[in-house]
């Protein structure tokens, strides 16, 4: 019988852009909820203290550190985690990079390459990397944290906004393509206004008592990945 406080007990999850934020409180989370953490982000000392946070709780985890950027370490995180686990259970792609908040004609070219690689070509390797575990999953999921302004435009947020925009529709036509030739399914979150690094920096003067924690959106992730979401299924955190 299935403990109603460990309803993800048994299962795999992997989370990107864990050592801190949204990341780390979904990791912690996940934890918490019965499932064995798998923890990536470029940070090594933020990582291990998420996994020390999670350890002291009684929860189970194993660090990656890793820049999303070099896509071929993805390939490689892919290969190590298939030779130790059978099947991925849960895929929450998380990391992201705000970039600078400018009006398009004042794009920098380099910077935009830099956005676009790791907000969806990185999540281009990811799916790449992962697909043969989650669809050996009995229920593969796939959570993405999107924003608002993948959806609605905002002045000088073109950068951002676009490349989430794009991670949308990329992860949304791969929900498309596994449909009806597996179990697995994804679901697209939206956080709003959250208390993180990122969102500091695109609103330095703002009161971060003001937005919610972190963890707030954790739990509903949790919650999302123990439910039996339909492919496809969007939601905001408000």
């Amino acid at each position: 019988m299935t403990d109603p406080a460990k309803p993800l007990a048994g299962r795999t999850a992997l989370i990107t852009g864990a050592s801190r934020g949204i990341g780390a409180a979904t990791a912690r989370a996940l934890a918490t909820a019965g499932a064995h953490v798998i923890l990536t982000a470029r940070t090594t000392g933020g990582l291990e203290e998420v996994e020390e946070a999670i350890h002291a709780a009684g929860g189970t985890s194993t660090i990656a550190p890793l820049d999303l950027a070099q896509t071929d370490g993805v390939a490689r995180l892919g290969s190590a985690i298939a030779g130790r686990w059978p099947t991925l259970d849960l895929l929450v792609l998380n990391a992201a990079t705000l970039g600078s908040l400018a009006a398009v004609p004042a794009f920098d070219a380099k910077e935009v390459s830099s956005v676009f690689t790791l907000n969806v070509s990185a999540q281009a390797a990811l799916l790449t990397s992962f697909d043969p575990l989650l669809r050996a999953a009995p229920a593969g999921r796939i959570i993405g944290l999107t924003s608002s302004v993948a959806r609605q435009p905002r002045a000088y947020w073109g950068l951002y906004g676009a490349s989430k925009a794009a991670f949308e529709n990329l992860l949304l036509a791969y929900a498309e393509e596994v449909r009806n030739v597996s179990k697995v399914r994804v679901a697209i979150v939206d956080p709003g206004a959250t208390r993180t690094k990122m969102r500091a920096r695109a609103y330095p003067g703002e009161d971060p008592a003001s937005v919610k924690p972190p963890e707030t959106v954790a739990e509903r992730i949790v919650a999302l990945a123990a439910s039996d979401f339909e492919t496809g299924h969007f939601e905001r955190v408000g």
